[in-house]
C-alpha cells in the first residue's frame, strides 16, 4: 500500500503544481500531509521523471511549466472525428510548422479514445481525407518558426537575412515582429521595419537567417489584418482601388458563384446562365492571374486597364505558340 499511496501523493503533487498559484515547501507539506523532507524527496522524483517544475523567485513557491501539460478536454464524438480527419489524415502537404504537431496531436487523441468509440471512428476515418491545396516548402524552418514566436511574444527586435525575389539578392532587415499568419500556401511574418518606415510582410521560407536580439520594442497597437491587407485580392495591396466587373460563361458560372473569393464580391446570374461578378479590389496584379486561370471562360467587362492587362498577357501567350514548336 505504501507504493500506491506514494503514487497517489505524486499525482496530487503534480496537480497542485499545475494550478494557478505557486506553493512553498511548507504549503505542499500541509496539502500532502507529509514532512518538508518528503516534499523535497517527491520533487526530486519529479525531476528524475523529467517533469519540469521550477522555483518561482517572485512568489517563493514551486510550479510546473504551463507549457508541459494541458488540462484534459472532453470531446464529443463529432469533435474527435473532426480533429482526426483534419490532422491525422492530411495528405500531400509535406513538412510545415505546426502541421507535424497537429498530426501527433491527432494520434494522441486517437490512442486515448475508448475502444468502443475507436471501433466506430476507425472505419469512418479510413474513408475521410483532407487534401489541401499545394503549399510552399517549409523544410528546415522549424527552429526559426519557434524562435520567431518567442521573439514575438517577448517583443524582441529581430534581424532577418532575407532572400528578396524582387531585388534578386539577400537583404538584411531589422524588424519588430508583430504577427505570424498563414495565407493561402505559406507562413508569413508581418513586422514593423523602422528603416522602411512601416509594416512589411516577409515569407518565412525566404528567411535565410534569424537573429533575436536582446533589445525589446514597444508595440503601439496590434495589427488588424483586415485593415492591413485592405481590399487586396489576396495580400498585396497596390494603393489604388478598382471596380472590377467580370462575366463568366455558363460552364464555370456555378463554380465561381459558390466560392467567396473576396469579402466585398457581388454575383448575379443572367438569364442566359452567365454570371456577372463584381468586386472592389486594391490593385490589378493578383486578380489578373486569377482571371487568366479561367482562360476563355471569363471576360473582363471593366475597368479598361484590366482588359488591356489581360489582353497583353493573352497576346504574349499566343506568341509563344505561333511557331513550329518549343524552342530547343
Amino acid at each position: 500500500m505504501g507504493g500506491v499511496s506514494r503514487v497517489y501523493r505524486l499525482l496530487r503533487l503534480v496537480t497542485l503544481l499545475q494550478g494557478r498559484r505557486s506553493y512553498t515547501a511548507d504549503d505542499l507539506a500541509a496539502e500532502l500531509e507529509v514532512s518538508r523532507r518528503t516534499v523535497f524527496r517527491d520533487l526530486n522524483m519529479l525531476e528524475l521523471a523529467r517533469i519540469p517544475y521550477y522555483f518561482d523567485e517572485e512568489t517563493r513557491g514551486y510550479r510546473i511549466s504551463r507549457h508541459f501539460f494541458l488540462p484534459p478536454v472532453n470531446l464529443t464524438f463529432s469533435e474527435a472525428l473532426a480533429l482526426l480527419a483534419a490532422t491525422g489524415r492530411l495528405r500531400d502537404t509535406g513538412h510545415m510548422p505546426l502541421l507535424d504537431e497537429a498530426r501527433r496531436a491527432g494520434m494522441k487523441i486517437e490512442s486515448a479514445l475508448p475502444e468502443a468509440v475507436c471501433r466506430h471512428v476507425g472505419p469512418l476515418i479510413e474513408r475521410l481525407q483532407v487534401r489541401s491545396s499545394p503549399a510552399a516548402r517549409h523544410e528546415g524552418i522549424d527552429g526559426l518558426f519557434d524562435e520567431l514566436l518567442e521573439a514575438l511574444a517577448a517583443r524582441h527586435v529581430c534581424r532577418l537575412v532575407y532572400l528578396s525575389f524582387r531585388e534578386g539578392k539577400q537583404l538584411t532587415f531589422t524588424v519588430h515582429p508583430l504577427r505570424v499568419v498563414f495565407i493561402a500556401r505559406a507562413w508569413y511574418l508581418i513586422a514593423h521595419c523602422p528603416a522602411e518606415g512601416g509594416l512589411r510582410t516577409y515569407k518565412l521560407a525566404r528567411v535565410r537567417k534569424l537573429t533575436v536580439t536582446d533589445k525589446t520594442f514597444t508595440q503601439p497597437h496590434d495589427v488588424d489584418l483586415d485593415e492591413y491587407f485592405g481590399d487586396a485580392w489576396c495580400m498585396i495591396p497596390e494603393g489604388r482601388t478598382y471596380g472590377v466587373h467580370l462575366r463568366f460563361t455558363r460552364k464555370v458560372a456555378g463554380n465561381v458563384a459558390e466560392v467567396r473569393w473576396h469579402r466585398n464580391q457581388q454575383t448575379q446570374f443572367n438569364d442566359d446562365g452567365t454570371l456577372d461578378f463584381r468586386v472592389k479590389v486594391d490593385g490589378l496584379g493578383e486578380i489578373s492571374w486569377w482571371i487568366l486561370g479561367y482562360g476563355d471562360q471569363v471576360e473582363v467587362v471593366s475597368p479598361p486597364a484590366l482588359r488591356k492587362k489581360i489582353a497583353g498577357v493573352a497576346r504574349a501567350v499566343l506568341g509563344m505558340y505561333d511557331g513550329e514548336g518549343a524552342r530547343p
